[in-house]
């Protein structure tokens, strides 16, 4: 009998129009046609990829099922059959060192982290910097660095940059500019040379977040000229839908692509045909809005479909907030140059999520923008130099309560003030911004300090192939692993967990959407997977899949999945999304998301806590054992 992972490498094949990007650093098949390539050259690579699904099929222990949580296998022994299954992985140990040396806080607290989404800017270790603690010095990498001071644990916000909000439209910011401090220009110049964009072809604008991001170009984009908006997400992201409600006050037409049950695949005729049913109608299109990769599923999207957009007259917006590091260097701009581009930056993985959004406007498209009432809102952001914190004696510990209060109050007002003269002027001047910070940050702040964003920088020494083999072998021990759990005693022998999207994939993406089932075959609600997993110190996300197309063979089943989802609602979100015809729902699913960052031994440790469901008194067991220990949350 074939293990799970190997019936799905026995069914790959290239199911879309276009075969997935090659991130492997290899251009030299982005430039031929996909429909045209050589059989001898396709089975090469479907051997090749079969043989690597055969691989991952022995990176457990010989056992393929697992049902008792007891019977796993060691964290030791786990990682022996790993590196005998992914020899290379070992080349990937400058990830390790960069973790032991400068993250060390993700050892410390004993935490694993699969819930950021975007760039981490600045490191762990970097951070401390601020407050003029040294670097501990790291004997070798299996060593820990000595806990932080009590202080730091504690410490003021905002961190090396603090944002104020500019009252100025998206198409004057493109157009005119305005001053920008030095914050600013030395912040736009790291990106955009992280990013791989040319800032002779684009301009940059900070925003506030992605959601700020596509707001902002809903705003100025002309959707009654060009009124129509083709999205291509198999989830449902707050950021496109405030730019579907955008677009709907300005009599746009939305539209979406659809996604096959239950491989999650474009479906890719009908896609085709939207995009192409404008220039046979002879109306205007509009905008496409295509993210490379689905922050959910790991399912990754062809180029391709950029050309086909812009042959048949749309504007291309590239949402790349879910690529991972170094994924921008394999896109190629010079080929692919999508009108704009929206990403997202975080201050420091596993310990401050604030940052802020980028939104990226090809210099030649900026004409399409337009002033409208709509792109009065509040988006735009400016940098501006954080006050640096007090620096901590070795006497301060004893420090009195009420005096950090007080100062915290005055610095609190102060910054206040700052952003209230920011918003009330119709057109602010940053040079009137920083003349009201000048007495506040000039005693903290170098006047010719570069910044260095030690996260960004760390990603450039790894480079595209090592991230992207290391998340490979990551992502795909993590689907095999959790495909091995099976219910004990199960009459229909029920797995424990189903994944949606791409299973065991040479290329697919490090990200994972997949849902919890008790012995009955009934689904878990995610958000209790997502609090107990917290418990046990492994920070999940939840989503819901939608856009979502049932075939006539799974008619039954799409049935089953929409009473499901009717029932399961959250507080505070509905879960299902359908539409008129029925055809599209949601799918509420517990979401990972694996950076370089990762190591195998929290791929382990979520695999260890996820087979505790195999136990049918499991979330019993932890309801009775919080409310022993007196502990008050939102019911589980």
């Amino acid at each position: 009998m074939l293990s799970p992972c190997i019936r799905e490498a026995s069914e790959t094949c290239l199911h879309d129009c276009f075969p997935a990007p090659n991130f492997l650093g290899n251009h030299g098949s982005s430039t031929s046609n996909p429909l045209s390539t050589p059989k001898s050259t396709e089975t090469v690579v479907t051997g090749f990829r079969y043989d690597f699904t055969i691989a991952t099929s022995s990176s457990l222990c010989p056992d393929t099922q697992f049902t008792n949580h007891e019977s796993l296998p060691s964290l030791q022994e786990s990682y022996s059959y790993f590196i005998q299954a992914y020899p290379q992985f070992s080349q990937t140990d400058q990830a390790d060192h960069i973790r032991a040396h400068e993250y060390y806080h993700l050892t410390l607290s004993n935490h694993v982290c699969l819930d950021y989404i975007g760039h981490g800017l600045f490191s762990y270790s970097q951070q401390q910097t601020q407050y003029n603690y040294p670097t501990p010095t790291i004997a070798s990498t299996s060593s820990s660095p000595p806990p932080p001071p009590p202080q730091l644990l504690h410490s003021p916000e905002p961190l090396f940059f603090d944002i104020s909000y500019k009252s100025v439209n998206l198409h004057t910011q493109v157009v005119y500019g305005g001053q920008e401090s030095e914050v600013e220009f030395e912040m736009r110049k790291r990106i955009m040379g992280y990013m791989n964009i040319s800032e002779c072809d684009y301009t940059m604008v900070f925003t506030a977040n992605q959601s700020s991001a596509f707001k902002l170009l809903a705003d100025s984009y002309p959707f009654q000229q060009n009124p129509s908006l083709l999205t291509v997400y198999d989830y449902k992201c707050e950021a496109v839908d405030v730019m579907t409600e955008s677009s709907k006050k300005k009599g746009g037409r939305v539209m979406s692509a659809e996604f096959s049950w239950p491989n999650m695949r474009i479906q890719s005729r009908k896609l085709r045909k939207r995009i192409g049913n404008m220039k046979k109608t002879r109306k205007k299109p509009g905008l496409f809005v295509f993210p490379l990769q689905s922050r959910m599923t790991g399912a990754r999207y062809s180029y391709m479909w950029m050309s086909i957009a812009q042959e048949n007259g749309w504007h291309v917006l590239l949402d790349a907030c879910s690529l991972g590091p170094k994924d921008m260097d394999t896109l190629g701009l010079s080929l692919f140059q999508p009108d704009f581009l929206i990403c997202s930056f975080f201050k420091v993985f596993g310990e401050n999520p604030s940052g802020f959004g980028c939104l990226f406007v090809k210099k030649s498209s900026a004409s399409v923008l337009k002033d409208s009432t709509f792109a009065s809102s509040i988006g735009i952001v400016s940098l501006v130099p954080a006050s640096k914190p007090s620096e901590y004696s070795d006497d301060s510990i004893s420090m009195d309560i009420e005096t950090d209060k007080k100062q915290s109050k005055l610095e609190n007002s102060k910054s206040q003030e700052i952003e209230e003269v920011s918003i009330k002027q119709k057109v602010p001047s940053l040079s009137e911004i920083m003349e009201l910070d000048r007495d506040h940050f000039e005693s903290s702040q170098p006047k010719s300090a570069e910044i260095e964003c030690r996260g960004l920088d760390h990603a450039d020494s790894l480079g595209l192939v090592l991230i992207s083999r290391r998340a490979r072998y990551l992502i795909n021990w993590l689907v095999n692993a959790l495909m091995s759990l099976q219910h004990p005693h199960s009459q229909y022998g029920h797995q424990l967990v189903r994944i949606y999207g791409p299973k065991i994939k040479f290329d697919r993406g490090p990200r994972l959407a997949f849902n919890v089932f008790d012995w009955k075959g009934e689904k878990i609600n995610p958000l209790i997977v997502q609090k107990l997993a917290d418990r046990n110190n492994i920070s999940l996300s939840n989503g819901i899949l939608n856009h979502i197309w049932f075939s006539d063979k799974h008619e039954e089943e799409r049935e089953t999945k929409l009473e499901t989802c009717a029932s399961d609602r959250v507080e505070g979100s509905t879960v299902v999304n359908k539409r008129k015809d029925g055809c599209h729902s949601g799918i509420s699913v517990v979401t990972a998301a694996l950076g370089f960052l990762t190591n195998f031994e929290d791929i382990y440790r979520l695999w260890a806590f996820v087979s505790r469901f195999l136990d049918a008194d499991f979330v019993e067991k932890e309801r009775w054992r919080y409310m022993a220990l007196n502990q008050r949350t939102v019911e589980i």
